[in-house]
């Protein structure tokens, strides 16, 4: 564990700066955009478990005030933010995803952790990490990219406001270029502002601008990285965007680093500014591996190491499943008195009955376990309240008033010979968005989702490793419910896996949207033959199996060769 090596190494002075508001309250980004707004989440949590920081470490901001905003921004800038249609435009979602006040909160709460961060950095002299930030596409009177307002130059406006008159560096590794910083400092020479990006977005006048080819693989971006840092001027505090969109396969970056090579940009950055002030910041990141760069950075500047995050390590499942050992059954299964007194939360309304969701959990452990998890007060962000649980057999549901959110029927069924739990049915809807060409519709949806979909496939086999059962099915309906699932499930039967992989491989050349349209209306042929999808059983095993048919997946798989008409 790598808790067990750090044990042996000193830990320096850092500061992270998180509040749960951090995960952007957005039900549609990770299809648009792959954005995953738990990053910060995960980064903390990993970082908590390992034992790289402490909890007295962390700190929660206090959303920065409208004053300090308007020293950067324009009033109608600032006016216009209050408008469901502007914020749909800064974080590319459709207007009906927005829930203003609750997606403001997240932004000013971000942004006042940078101008907290950077007094405290000037006032300790240690490092400081905020889990979000590094808005740089915000200007004074526009935002997009998801840059609603710019973090970084209302930290420096307020420094300055209080008195500071220092020299301040803004050393920004994102992906793309601070088009917004350049114009929120520009005329500033008291600020150096340098990029190292991965495109070109036209002069930038007052950026010491690097723009890399394509695909800048580690060594190359490295020894950029040391050229900077050897024209930067001496300062006395530094904002670090340390972005986690550099990573090969980024979906909005167009660099080719690796996750280590990241760490190594982050060690050559701390070592270079260790007698400096400093303030990091994640800025952008889209695809599987941004967290752990942001992870990563809180290792290089506690640390100094390039230990690396194990490949497999599930963040997501590790926290809820930190919460799950803090679930007493006794609380699940209503064998505990709950009252209103102690969570009034939770109770909404008459109890029913004594219905038992496979015999075990009741409808006020439901509802205790989901806000626990955190599934609860992130749908009361996206706009519900009112939220209650009904159990009916083998059916619960959460509903919101009269809608519908989160519909899920599960049994114990018997599937190669061993107990697992099966999903008859689960529908994560949110009857407050709409299909857009920003948020299409995929085949089986009646209304978009609520962005629950990785919880919900985590708490499943939470569920069935409490109910000690050996993993969880499902039938998938379509192709991408199946793709979906294909890194932790498989096919029961070994043919049928060696199919799936053979088409996921025939048509990893479209984007899943159109590949599950296609083989929905039988445009794919199998062998030249026309080919219907097979809704076959799909199994998470909880342990690792070791009579599986590798072979027969193989040949099978080689045997197919899909096409589309």
């Amino acid at each position: 564990m790598l808790r067990a090596l750090l044990a042996s190494v000193r830990r320096k002075p850092l500061t992270i700066w998180f509040h749960p508001a951090y995960r952007l309250p957005l039900s549609g980004t990770e299809g648009s955009t792959a954005m995953d707004s738990r990053r910060a989440n995960h980064a903390l949590h990993y970082l908590l478990k390992e034992h790289a920081v402490r909890p007295e470490d962390v700190v929660q901001p206090q959303p920065v005030t409208y004053e300090a905003l308007a020293r950067v921004h324009t009033p109608d800038w600032l006016e216009s933010l209050s408008r469901p249609s502007t914020l749909a435009h800064v974080f590319a979602v459709d207007e009906a995803d927005i829930v203003v006040d609750e997606l403001l909160s997240s932004v000013r709460l971000a942004c006042g952790g940078t101008s907290e961060a950077a007094s405290r950095a000037l006032e300790t002299k240690h490092p400081q990490l905020n889990l979000l930030g590094g808005f740089h596409h915000a200007a004074p009177s526009r935002g997009v990219g998801f840059c609603a307002v710019n973090d970084v130059a209302v930290a420096i406006a307020s420094l300055r406001t209080g008195g500071f008159t220092g020299r301040v560096a803004v050393l920004d590794f994102d992906a793309h270029p601070p088009d917004g910083t350049a114009a929120c400092l520009k005329g500033d020479g008291s600020v150096w502002l340098s990029s190292i990006s991965g495109v070109s977005w036209g002069d930038l006048p007052g950026v010491d601008d690097v723009v890399l080819p394509k695909g800048t693989a580690d060594a190359e971006y490295l020894a950029a990285v040391d050229a900077m840092l050897a024209r930067m001027p001496p300062v006395d505090l530094a904002f670090v965007l340390a972005g986690g969109d550099v990573i090969a396969g980024d979906r909005l970056g167009t660099l080719g680093l690796s996750v280590a090579g990241a760490r190594q940009r982050d060690l050559k950055i701390a070592r270079h500014l260790r007698d400096v002030p400093s303030v990091w910041l994640p800025a952008g990141g889209y695809g599987p591996h941004a967290w752990k760069v942001l992870a990563g950075t809180g290792l290089a500047l506690a640390f100094d190491t390039d230990l690396a995050i194990p490949v497999d390590f599930d963040p997501l499942g590790a926290e809820l499943s930190d919460v799950a050992m803090k679930l007493a059954g006794d609380q699940l299964s209503g064998n505990l008195s709950l009252s209103e007194a102690d969570f009034p939360e939770l109770f909404g309304g008459a109890k029913k009955g004594n219905d038992r969701l496979l015999g075990f959990y009741t409808r006020d452990g439901l509802e205790y376990a989901l806000e626990r998890y955190g599934i609860l007060p992130f749908v009361r962000r996206l706009g519900f309240s009112d939220l209650r649980v009904e159990l009916e057999g083998p059916r619960m549901r959460l509903v919101s008033g009269s809608a519908s959110l989160i519909e899920l029927e599960v049994e114990k069924r018997t599937l190669d010979g061993r107990e697992v739990l099966f999903t008859n049915w689960l529908s994560l809807r949110n009857p407050r968005a709409h299909f857009s060409e920003k948020r299409p519709k995929l085949p089986g949806q009646e209304v978009p989702g609520l962005g629950l979909a990785q919880e919900a496939t985590a708490l499943l086999a939470i569920m069935a490793e409490r109910l000690k059962l050996d993993g969880v099915a499902f039938r998938p309906s379509w192709f991408h419910m199946a793709y979906a699932a294909r890194h932790g499930g498989r096919f029961i039967e070994a043919r049928r896996q060696g199919r799936f992989e053979a088409l996921v491989r025939d048509l990893r050349a479209l984007p899943l949207l159109e590949a599950t349209r296609l083989v929905a209306e039988g445009r794919v042929r199998l062998n030249g033959e026309p080919y219907a999808w097979e809704a076959d059983p799909m199994v998470r095993w909880l342990k690792p199996r070791e009579d599986v048919d590798d072979d027969a997946v193989a040949a099978e798989r080689d045997r197919c060769h899909f096409t589309v008409t």
